[in-house]
C-alpha cells in the first residue's frame, strides 16, 4: 500500500526508533551476501515484496507498489543496487502489486492483489514467469492467473508459495484481523482459480514459509508472528523479533533459512536482517526454551518482543497503550480518507 506520514507513523518512530531488539545485528555470508543493505535504486520507492533467490546468492527480487507497471526488480544484498530489471510480457496493467514468492518449481509468483477499497474487485492477480538464469534486464513472458476468494472480495498484501508443495496461499488483512486462504493444487488460466480460507491471522502486511515449509511468518505494521504450519493448516505460533520500520511492508527467508529479512518502503528503505538463533523455539527466536505455550508476546531473549496488543490491559506498559492509540489513528484516519 502506499506510505502515508500519519499519526500512527510519527508515533511508531517516535516509540521505536533504534528499537531493533538484540541478535538483530546482521551476520551474513563471509561475501557480504544477506545482510542489512539499504535498496539503492531511485526507481524502487514503494518496496512492497521480498523473496531470496535461490539461483542467484545475496539476490532479492522486489517490486513497487500501484502505479509502476510489470516491473521485477533483482537488488544485490552486498551493494543495495538493481542488477535486473524484469518486464512482464502477456499480463494486463498492474492495479497494485503487493508480494513476492519463488516456488519450488523455480517460478516467482507475483500477487496483483491489494485493494485499498476494501474488497472492492471482485477478482485479483497472480503472475509467474521462471527466475531468470542470467541477471541482466529482460522481457519475460509471464502466465497470468484470475483469483477470487470464496467468501467474497477482500484486501491482502501476502502471497506465499509453500516451498515443498508449491501450493500458494494469500493472506488478507482487516482492521480486524484476516484469514490464510489456500488456493487449488494447481493454478489453472482459463478459468478462476477460488482460493479458500483455512485459518485465522492478524493484520498482515506480508508473510514468508520458512525454506523447509515447516514454518510460516506473518509480519504486521507493527510485529511478526511465526506459525508452525503442517498439512496445509496453521498451529502453534509464537512472537518473532522484528525491526520497527517507516513502514513495515515486506519479509522472506535468507535462502539457507537462517535469517529472516525485513523490508519498508520509502526512498532508499532499508532491508534489515534478524538473525534466527539456535538455543530458542524451532524457527530460532520463538518462546523461551521451543516452549509454544510461552506468553505471546515473550521473544525468548529477554526483550519481551513487540507482540500484537493481544496482552492483558493490565501489564501493558505506556508504550503499548501509545502503540494501540497510534494504531486507532491510522485506522481513523484511512476511514476518513475513505469517506473523503
Amino acid at each position: 500500500m502506499r506510505s502515508y506520514l500519519t499519526v500512527s507513523g510519527a508515533a511508531a518512530l517516535l516509540l521505536f526508533a533504534g528499537a531493533l531488539p538484540a541478535g538483530a545485528a546482521a551476520t551474513g555470508s563471509g561475501d557480504g551476501a544477506d545482510r542489512s543493505f539499504t535498496i539503492e535504486d531511485p526507481r524502487i520507492t514503494e518496496s512492497s515484496g521480498l523473496a531470496a533467490s535461490r539461483a542467484h546468492p545475496g539476490v532479492y527480487w522486489t517490486h513497487n507498489d500501484s502505479d509502476d507497471g510489470p516491473y521485477v526488480y533483482a537488488v544485490d544484498s552486498r551493494t543495495g543496487r538493481t542488477v535486473a530489471t524484469i518486464t512482464m510480457s502477456g499480463v494486463g496493467r498492474p492495479r497494485d502489486v503487493e508480494a513476492v514468492s519463488l516456488g519450488p518449481d523455480g517460478n516467482l509468483y507475483v500477487g496483483d492483489i491489494g485493494d485499498n477499497l476494501n474488497g472492492s474487485w471482485d477478482h485479483v492477480w497472480i503472475y509467474r514467469f521462471p527466475e531468470p538464469k542470467e541477471l541482466k534486464d529482460a522481457t519475460v513472458r509471464a502466465t497470468q492467473f484470475d483469483v477470487k476468494y470464496a467468501d467474497g472480495p477482500r484486501d491482502a498484501e501476502a502471497l506465499m508459495v509453500h516451498p515443498t508443495t508449491g501450493r500458494v496461499y494469500i493472506a488478507s488483512k482487516n482492521e480486524n484481523g484476516g484469514g490464510l486462504y489456500e488456493g487449488p493444487a494447481r493454478l489453472a488460466t482459463g478459468s478462476v482459480n477460488v482460493f479458500r480460507r483455512v485459518g485465522e491471522v492478524p493484520w498482515v502486511s506480508d508473510g514468508a514459509f520458512s525454506p523447509d515449509g515447516g514454518e510460516l511468518v506473518l509480519r504486521s505494521y507493527f510485529s511478526a508472528r511465526a506459525y508452525a504450519f503442517q498439512n496445509g493448516r496453521l498451529g502453534a505460533d509464537y512472537a518473532v523479533r522484528a525491526p520497527f520500520q517507516r513502514q513495515a511492508e515486506s519479509v522472506t527467508y535468507t535462502a539457507d533459512g537462517s535469517a529472516l529479512m525485513f523490508g519498508s518502503e520509502g526512498e532508499r528503505s532499508d532491508v534489515v536482517r534478524v538473525d534466527l538463533g539456535k538455543d530458542t523455539g524451532r524457527g530460532g527466536n520463538g518462546p523461551r526454551g521451543g516452549d509454544p505455550s510461552a506468553s505471546a508476546g515473550d521473544t525468548g531473549d529477554g526483550t519481551g518482543g513487540a507482540g500484537d496488543g493481544t496482552g492483558g490491559a493490565g501489564g501493558m506498559s505506556l508504550s503499548g497503550v501509545l502503540v494501540v492509540v497510534a494504531v486507532a489513528a491510522f485506522f481513523l484516519m484511512k476511514r476518513r480518507r475513505g469517506q473523503g
